[in-house]
């Protein structure tokens, strides 16, 4: 009888005890795509829907201890790269990646804050570029992110298309920059392909509190796809889909005082 095997993927990332981000959110996404997750621990935020109250940064040492056990026992299929607070960190994820040259990385950049405060210093972005880029198949950036990146004002989908094509030049395989942060009552992001197509999705905004997490419940839910074999183009379209939806489900429901959680084992009707 020939057993069930499901896709290991790896989330990089940071800790959320509210249950709607970081390695909680990406768990909740891999289980409920089909994937096997597997998750290394980056770092310690204490916070809950209101709001983040503290963070402790896990030991760099640690955090590669923790990517040496998963690599001997449960090779990935996919990776998940999210919260990476310092340059050290930054090393050696970047040489971890070495391992797995074929391996597809989904990077979720965290660099700004949701008030679009920048959270790393110039170095450190630039160190983000120089190491993580060239091993990324496909870079999550919102567009405070991509600002920061790219030093550039983004304001519109014609701002979207030339910081989209800036960060190809960086050495990146390929960019799905999300559009939520624009003007107006539809949502549009750009996936920059490999082949330097440009392909446009546009939906309706979803007016719910339970939003958070959405970065990395998209993120986790591209490198499942990833991993269960779809192309980068299917992987995105599959993956913003599923997020429309676990928003669309998680609109009525109450998860804490807060900003609340997706819908991750929402049911179709």
């Amino acid at each position: 009888m020939q057993k069930t095997k499901f896709p290991s993927v790896l989330s990089i990332a940071g800790f959320d005890g509210s249950g709607g981000a970081g390695i909680q959110a990406d768990i909740k996404t891999i289980s409920a795509l089909g994937g096997y997750a597997t998750t290394v621990l980056t770092a310690l935020p204490i916070q809950n829907t209101m709001g983040v109250k503290s963070i402790f940064p896990i030991p760099p040492k640690v955090v590669q201890q923790q990517l040496e056990a998963i690599a001997e026992d449960i090779p990935p299929c996919a990776i998940k790269i999210g919260m990476v607070y310092n340059a050290e960190l930054i090393e050696i994820i970047a040489d971890f990646l070495n391992q797995f040259p074929k391996i597809p990385v989904v990077f979720d950049p965290v660099m700004a804050s949701s008030s679009g405060k920048r959270l790393f210093s110039e170095e450190t972005n630039e160190l983000f570029i120089k190491k993580l880029f060239p091993k990324i198949s496909i870079l999550t950036p919102n567009l405070d992110e991509a600002s920061i990146l790219t030093n550039q004002t983004i304001q519109s989908v014609e701002d979207m298309e030339k910081a989209g094509k800036s960060l190809l030049d960086m050495g990146v395989q390929s960019v799905l920059l999300k559009g939520g942060h624009l003007q107006g009552n539809q949502l549009t992001s750009l996936f920059f392909d490999t082949d330097k197509s440009i392909h446009r999705f546009d939906t309706q905004k979803i007016h719910s509190q339970n939003t958070h997490g959405t970065g990395c419940t998209l993120s986790s839910a591209i490198a499942t796809y990833l991993a269960l074999g779809k192309t980068p183009l299917e992987a995105v379209t599959l993956a913003q889909d599923y997020v429309y939806k676990a928003i669309f489900h998680a609109k009525d429901i109450t998860w804490g005082r807060g900003k609340g959680s997706l819908h991750h084992f929402f049911e179709e009707e």
